[in-house]
């Protein structure tokens, strides 16, 4: 009889985790519908798009900064992830668009624009926009050995590229992810002909876009 005792408290502690891990799936899920659409909205919104409690959002969330410092968090280690899965590609040139088309269809690069300035960025997050930013100029360097990308494009100019497919917005998500992959296509036309005009304007300086990664003070 005692050993059965365990093994319902067992089964209760792991359902409980159950719960907990599906909670919070549901409130990350509808803080990034939520936040997109308004970066304003109060929590609230957020637990009731979740169907959760406040309480139980507030157990994982103290507070809204802490909700939206996560949500682009994901989004960064997102792209490390992407970044580092691309490396062993041998082809300099597909390793550079393979990651772009995975970027663009996570929608990373929405969250950072919306949300950018709406919290106070971890060390943490410092740290892996550092490595994020050490693995996109791997990638360029790459492309640029290969010929495979124009000489005056340099590593931060990826980053208004994805920006510019992060505008594109549609009801239909479906619609949404054909056309960024076809403004992205037309993009890359212009990022790797050997025959195109010189590039307007200064290239962006070396950790310029990086600025909603610093910490404030």
């Amino acid at each position: 009889m005692p050993k059965q005792t365990n093994d319902q408290g067992s089964a209760g502690l792991a359902g409980r985790r159950s719960q907990a891990a599906r909670n919070d799936a549901a409130i990350l899920d509808a803080a990034r519908e939520v936040f997109l659409a308004d970066p304003k909205a109060p929590v609230s919104a957020v637990a009731e798009r979740a169907g959760v409690g406040m309480s139980a959002l507030y157990r994982r969330y103290p507070g809204k900064e802490t909700l939206l410092c996560t949500l682009c968090h994901d989004g960064l280690r997102r792209w490390i992830e992407e970044a580092e899965a691309v490396e062993a590609e041998p082809d300099a040139g597909k390793a550079l668009v393979v990651f772009l088309e995975r970027i663009v269809d996570a929608d990373v690069h929405s969250l950072t624009v919306h949300l950018a300035g709406t919290f106070t960025p971890t060390e943490e997050m410092g740290r892996d926009a550092r490595r994020a930013a050490e693995l996109m100029g791997r990638l360029v360097e790459r492309a640029h050995a290969a010929g495979r990308l124009r000489r005056d494009v340099v590593a931060d100019d990826i980053g208004l590229v994805l920006e510019g497919c992060a505008a594109v917005r549609m009801p239909d998500p479906e619609r949404t992810r054909e056309l960024r992959r076809r403004f992205l296509s037309m993009v890359l036309g212009g990022l790797t002909g050997p025959d195109a005009a010189a590039l307007p304007g200064p290239a962006p300086e070396p950790g310029e876009l990086n600025w909603r990664w610093r910490q404030s003070g």
